[in-house]
């Protein structure tokens, strides 16, 4: 069994939430947050900002870690045990270009009910649910979008 991390990013932008449709090879992969790998001498936050900016092309800051995930998947040669290190951000505009060399077809914006029934799996149904609750929280107090909260 092999252990990786990865880090990745619930990005909102006027109260939607960015998500990416993955498609290998004409396999429907589905919608998925942006994430990716953690590279040598990387801090978790920098890993979550960097593969959202590579795989979706959005320039996000992040504002809080929400928590991390687990699953399990199976390789050709090995089980793989992941654990997700996500992060609530914030993006400037609507503006996405999915990474075509990661497979990914589509990337948007949508409302978070849409984005909920989007996402494919379950783990980032439940990563989502959190982040958007602090987001409500954080608007609901006026601290979104202000600079006195970073």
């Amino acid at each position: 069994m092999t252990k990786a991390t990865s880090c990745g990013g619930v990005v909102i932008f006027r109260g939607k939430i960015l998500v990416l449709y993955k498609n290998i090879k004409n396999k429907y992969e589905g919608w998925v947050l942006p994430k990716g790998t953690v590279e040598p001498g990387e801090e978790y936050k920098e890993t979550a900002l960097r593969e959202v900016r590579e795989e979706s092309g959005v320039q996000a800051s992040a504002i809080s870690y929400i928590g991390k995930s687990h699953y399990t998947f199976t390789t050709q040669d090995d089980i793989v045990e992941k654990e997700v290190h996500w992060y609530l951000m914030m993006a400037d505009s609507y503006y996405s270009k999915p990474q075509r060399e990661e497979y990914f077809l589509d990337s948007g914006y949508y409302k978070y009910i849409e984005a909920y029934h989007l996402l494919k799996f379950s783990n980032e149904k439940q990563i989502l649910e959190r982040a958007y609750a602090e987001y409500l929280d954080l608007k609901k107090s006026n601290l979104w979008g202000s600079k006195k909260y970073f």
